[in-house]
């Protein structure tokens, strides 16, 4: 299955907010669109106004260091769209474009390190780190806060009229395998005046499905993979974390090998 005038060569690196030395690192290391994902804190997507605060000056700090596109959601304590903070979002955001997030702080694991990317990607002679904050941003985009929401079918109207230009989403499930059904919903009602973007656990056993089965023409996964640390001493009785169940010494890195097979994939039935 193959659709036409598709093209699955508009590739995006994601970045988590409140990393600014990683965003100009792969600036200057990609030429595909980066986007920073605005989010304060794990948990739920109501925040105080506190937390607001910081999403704002995240923002102006994403412009300033050269982001592409803003990511974040922002929800009511009754599961709604919080019109009024991601309107007042989305302005700062402007002119870069915006998406609404599916919520969990993934993103992160873009930071590069030596091989972490091919040679066609190397970008050596980037003069500036820090772009004008004039510069236009493509698209503003709401992630899985959206997969929290009350209604998704009236959360989705309400994304179009607040100006995003994207939602990521796993059909409101614990994947977007398990949530295809509503997927394919979403992108039906969409009807291109917004791009459905499928995210969370999308591999390359499942991702010709989720396309097929959904119509979706972009999708969002980690492709990541663990990497030994290269500790020689390692003391095992100590975490830097909250749980001693993720070891310290076992890094979470973006796996090129992984990305080709899936751009391959995508590319087979999209274009």
């Amino acid at each position: 299955m193959k659709r036409q005038g598709v093209s699955c060569e508009r590739k995006l690196a994601w970045i988590q907010s409140g990393k600014a030395g990683v965003l100009q690192v792969v600036k200057q290391s990609v030429q595909i669109p980066v986007f920073v994902m605005i989010r304060p804190r794990g948990g739920d997507f109501l925040y105080s106004d506190r937390e607001i605060e910081v999403m704002k000056t995240d923002i102006r700090l994403a412009k300033l260091y050269g982001a592409d596109g803003l990511v974040f959601g922002a929800l009511t304590e009754d599961g709604h769209i919080d019109k009024e903070l991601c309107m007042s979002l989305v302005a700062i955001c402007r002119p870069l474009p915006v998406t609404f997030h599916r919520g969990k702080g993934l993103l992160a694991d873009m930071q590069p390190r030596k091989g972490s990317f091919p040679p066609s990607l190397q970008q050596p002679n980037v003069q500036s780190p820090c772009p004008s904050t004039s510069r236009n941003i493509s698209s503003v985009l709401f992630i899985s806060a959206f997969d929290m929401v009350h209604d998704p079918v009236a959360a989705l109207e309400t994304l179009l009229t607040l100006g995003f230009e994207r939602v990521l989403t796993s059909g409101c499930d614990s994947s977007a395998l398990e949530g295809l059904p509503l997927i394919k919903r979403l992108i039906d009602q969409a009807k291109g005046r917004i791009v459905v973007m499928p995210g969370g656990g999308i591999t390359d056993r499942n991702l010709q499905r989720i396309l097929e089965g959904s119509g979706a023409t972009e999708f969002h996964c980690s492709a990541r993979s663990s990497r030994d640390s290269g500790m020689k001493f390692r003391n095992s009785s100590v975490a830097m974390g909250a749980s001693l169940a993720n070891s310290e010494y076992s890094l979470k890195v973006t796996d090129v090998a992984k990305v080709r097979t899936l751009n391959a994939i995508a590319k087979n039935i999209l274009v």
